[in-house]
Parts: structure tokens; sequence; C-alpha cells
């Protein structure tokens, strides 16, 4: 439950509007509510301003459309990373709303009541080295979208042909904070950063040839990198480096709804 629609009950409850019994209901499952095959945190949105997500490596597809399920008809916007296309089926056949992202291994659904997260003020620039880093970065997007974060994409700009990369210097201007995507030896997040004097959150990707240990490599040379301002996530978490962003946005600029408020 967002905390907007918490404060419209207890409103609603001060004004009559809701019967006491009715609102005792609403929050009989806050802060979490048991499927028996998972307890669904519905208080993390409260907290953090971001709902559960779903992860669904080594669940069994029926265990996460029932959470998709149950988190939909709660209303909000839902997300599954690491999402197989047979757990999809077992998702849409009971969320009819989800789209599945193939190549980011995602599926994101409005909530029941078609509602989304509020808008985030400010923009992220979503890169990557190069087109075989797109699967993270994919993964990153549609987290961006259900977390209700602006962004720009800037693929395949990798430091072998930096001239790519400098080529956006005047639309990365516009964006408050980076997410770079890079394999082999994952410099390219050094120098985006370098370039832009952005914070900057490096994902290195499992993409490489042998010495580079499945992104080891591309970790290791982020995690030393001399550029200011450099975070580093785990291999291939698009999903973490997105929500990092979305967090600090959310932190520093708000949302446009509070804006209006």
């Amino acid at each position: 439950m967002r905390e907007s629609e918490l404060r419209a009950l207890l409103e609603a409850v001060r004004a009559g509007a809701t019967p006491v019994n009715d609102a005792v209901s609403r929050l009989r499952d806050l802060p979490f509510a048991d499927l028996g095959v998972a307890r669904v945190d519905h208080h993390r949105e409260t907290r953090t301003g971001f709902p559960e997500v779903i992860f669904c490596e080594g669940k069994t597809p029926a265990e996460v459309a029932a959470i998709a399920a149950h988190l939909a008809e709660r209303g909000g916007t839902v997300l599954g990373t690491r999402c197989a296309p047979e757990t999809f089926a077992a998702v849409r056949a009971q969320v009819t709303a989800a789209t599945y992202n193939e190549r980011g291994r995602t599926f994101r659904a409005p909530g029941a009541d078609g509602t989304h997260l509020p808008q985030l003020r400010g923009t992220v620039a979503l890169m990557t080295a190069g087109t075989a880093d797109r699967g993270v970065a994919e993964e990153a997007h549609e987290t961006l979208i259900a977390f209700g974060v602006p962004h720009q994409t800037f693929f395949d700009v990798g430091v072998a042909g930096v001239h790519r990369l400098l080529s956006e210097r005047e639309r990365l201007a516009g964006c408050d904070v980076l997410i770079v995507a890079a394999g082999m030896e994952g410099a390219l997040a050094s120098v985006a950063a370098g370039v832009t004097g952005k914070p900057t959150i490096a994902v290195p990707t499992s993409i490489g040839y042998g010495a580079s240990f499945g992104g080891v490599a591309a970790l290791l040379g982020m995690l030393s990198s001399c550029a200011t301002g450099v975070t580093v996530v785990n291999i291939d978490n698009g999903f973490g480096a997105a929500a990092a962003a979305a967090l600090w946005l959310r932190t520093l600029r708000g949302t446009d709804t509070e804006a209006t408020s």
C-alpha cells in the first residue's frame, strides 16, 4: 500500500466515509500477506517508495503467477525479473495486462486498477558498451519504467570507438545519473564518469572471452576505477543498478506529484 493510499484511507475513516471494519479488512495484510508460497511484503512501498519485485529464478511458474496475481490485485505496478518464457506464460494467464521483455527476461504489469508509481523528477542515462550487453540493460530499462524513472538510452558506445560516446555529450549533459553496463574490461564506466562528471552506477556484465572470467574482470576494473563517483553493483545486476538510480532520484529530487502538492 502506498503512503498516499494509506493517508486517504485514514482520512476516509476520520470523515466517516469508510467504516472502521472495512479499513481493518484492507489493513489486515499490512505489512505482509502470507500466500503459503511466499510472504509478500506490502509495507515495502511505504518504507522505500517502491514495491516488492518478484525474482523468478528458483520459483515454479505457478508460484510466480500466484505472487504476481496477488500484487496486481492489490494495485500498483508488478515487476518480475529473471523470468523464463514458460514462467511468463503462467503469469500472463492470471495477469492479462502483463508484458514480457524476452531479452531482459522481465515482465511488467500495472495493477488491477491500472495505476503506476508516481513519476520521478530527473533523468537517468542508460548505456551499454556493446550490443552484447543489451540484455542487462533491458532489465534495467524495464525496472526504470516500473519505478517511474525517466531515462534515455545510449547503446553500443564502448571505448573501442569512444567517438560514439563523445558524440552524445550534449544529451548526456541533461541527465542526472548514469547507468553503464559493460563487459570485457569494463572501461566504459570510467570513461563515461570522467567525461560527464555525473554520478555513475557501473554494471559489469558476463560478456567477454575466457580471461574475462564471466564478468569478474569487468567487476574488478570498475571497482578499481580512477574516475570520481563510480559505484559498482554485482555482475549482470541491471535491476540493482536501476533501483539504486531510482532511490537516488527519489531521495534528492522527489516526484512530480510532490512537486505539485
